[in-house]
């Protein structure tokens, strides 16, 4: 285990001795770099430069920022997204002004105004809005390039103009002497079998052999 560790804001690398762990990251900086706790003033609960700073200016947050993130979100999937005055108070976690209930006026696409730059930045636009039944339809007015489809035209060749490929003419092949030879063979084969008598019952006609060996008077 080293006995030494570098502070994560200065980077001086001291020992373990005098270095401290911030409650709030956990990780490790110098004494220098760390303050008490901002919130209770408790001296053994020690935070570091960064985190103090965070809680003294904390980043603020627009009210329409969630909006925002949520349309950016659909834009993947519909070009049109219908949402109730109810749905849009859940996403931003706050209630709609008054405004948005009495006036269309308040739905207009607008970037002078606050909330319009919420759905204008994402890239949707208010098409329709419905005071009575409490509603607004966005739509899409550009697609958003994904970083997928522009790592995926820097690698793209240039495509050729498409050309039809050439129709296949199909010539008939000569039968070989072979396959000529089988079908005469199997012809000739046909007509000695039509060419044979047929005969009733269960009498057999003699071998060839047999009728070679033995005459029919001379038979043992």
């Amino acid at each position: 285990m080293p006995y030494k560790d570098e502070c994560g804001i200065c980077g001086r690398v001291l020992p373990y001795s005098y270095l401290r762990r911030c409650w709030r990251c956990g990780k490790l900086f110098c004494i220098d770099c760390m303050v008490e706790d901002i919130t209770t003033g408790d001296a053994y609960r020690l935070l570091c430069l960064r985190c103090a700073r965070r809680l003294v200016s904390p980043k603020i947050r627009g009210k329409y920022e969630a909006l925002t993130r949520y349309l950016k979100f659909r834009a993947a999937f519909t070009d049109m997204v219908k949402l109730s005055f109810a749905k849009i108070d859940g996403i931003i976690g706050d209630n709609l002004p008054m405004a948005a209930y009495q006036s269309e006026s308040w739905w207009e696409n607008s970037r002078e105004k606050e909330h319009a730059r919420a759905w204008l930045d994402a890239g949707w636009e208010v098409d329709e809005v419905n005071l009575k039944e409490a509603y607004v339809i966005f739509r899409k007015t550009k697609a958003a390039a994904s970083p997928a489809n522009i790592r995926r035209k820097k690698f793209e060749e240039p495509r050729k103009p498409f050309t039809p490929a050439p129709s296949r003419i199909f010539k008939r092949k000569k039968p070989s002497k072979t396959k000529i030879a089988k079908l005469y063979a199997r012809l000739k084969n046909i007509e000695r079998q039509k060419a044979q008598p047929k005969l009733r019952g269960k009498f057999k006609p003699r071998p060839s052999h047999e009728k070679r060996t033995f005459k029919q008077d001379k038979k043992p």
